[in-house]
């Protein structure tokens, strides 16, 4: 007969040693020890098997993540992510600020030995003669995907949709709208001020990952503010959106990266990856600001982190967590 231990602990196997907590015979089976989901131990030292009665299979125990995984899987871990996409570029001549990159925020489980993918989306390029171009995606796998943040058209024409929306240029009669961003990602950009006199023209300022970009007047509007994040341990803002063009009082770039709308000369870009809108043109043909780069951040438990990653990403520690700040695209092997 085989020994049997206590029938709902699971079996420790020291490190360094071939003895084991129980035996076989020679020809038979090494019985394990058998009980319910809601019997099973926890805390254990080592990596420890037992059979579940309620699952009906073998299962074992791995001690730095502090849970159960049916034999032939591997263990899973719950981690905490942060992916920002490029932000949109602005437009030529009292053009609206381009739209921040999407942003997302959240947690999930990977699967211990698995490689997943990180792309890190470029900004959009801003523009001396036309609109500006679309911010370009971040992703974690197939996990998260952030939409790059909507270009800013050039004089008189609408912003263009994105993770968070493109502000409209100054107009004629009317303003052209903004664009509009992706729900749970970003904001619409503001619409750009119909012509009052020729100083004034005012074009919208973009969306941010946090507000909506504030509507050109006798003003130009601000960009959108962004949004804060905590997952490197400090609280850091993301994802703002830039400011409009114009000929009186340009735009303010919202908070969390995004550039500042041009009055007479260009706007500014936004802040590399942070995910921020560019700034519009300003009045005198001033050149639209490029956006921001994006930024893919994981917070995984330290315990388990592998050091198995490409791409080169920046690497801290928070309390029980390891930071992995990925500034350009490459791998991680959980």
């Amino acid at each position: 007969m085989p020994i049997v231990l206590d029938p709902t602990a699971g079996i420790t196997f020291p490190d360094n040693t071939t003895a084991r907590t129980g035996s076989a015979t020679p020809t038979g089976a090494f019985q394990l020890p058998a009980g319910t989901t809601a019997q099973r131990p926890t805390g254990l030292a080592s990596v420890s098997i037992r059979y579940n009665t309620t699952l009906g299979y073998a299962e074992y125990y791995v001690p730095a993540v502090d849970n159960w995984f049916a034999v032939g899987n591997n263990p899973t871990i719950n981690i905490s992510y942060l992916v920002v996409a490029g932000g949109g570029g602005a437009g030529y001549l009292i053009a609206g600020g381009g739209g921040a990159g999407g942003l997302l925020a959240n947690s999930t489980t990977i699967i211990v030995g698995t490689s997943y993918t990180i792309t890190v989306g470029a900004g959009g390029s801003g523009s001396s003669t036309g609109a500006g171009s679309n911010g370009i995606n971040s992703s974690f796998s197939s996990i998260a995907t952030a939409i790059g943040g909507g270009g800013s058209g050039a004089y008189v024409s609408v912003g263009y949709n994105g993770g968070s929306g493109g502000g409209g240029s100054g107009g004629y009669s009317s303003g052209p709208a903004g664009g509009s961003g992706v729900s749970g990602q970003g904001y619409a950009g503001g619409s750009g001020g119909a012509f009052l006199t020729y100083s004034s023209y005012a074009a919208g300022g973009g969306g941010g990952a946090g507000a909506v970009g504030a509507a050109g007047a006798v003003n130009a509007g601000n960009g959108g503010a962004g949004a804060n994040s905590s997952i490197t341990g400090s609280v850091v803002t993301y994802a703002g959106g830039g400011g409009g063009g114009s000929g009186a009082v340009a735009g303010v770039g919202g908070i969390g990266g995004g550039g500042a709308g041009g009055l007479l000369t260009a706007g500014t870009s936004g802040t590399a990856n942070t995910g921020g809108g560019g700034g519009g043109g300003g009045r005198d043909g001033g050149l639209g600001g490029s956006g921001g780069s994006g930024v893919v951040i994981l917070s995984i438990p330290t315990a388990i982190c592998s050091n198995n990653h490409t791409g080169s990403p920046t690497v801290t520690v928070s309390g029980a967590n390891t930071i992995l700040k990925f500034t350009s695209s490459g791998t991680f092997t959980a």
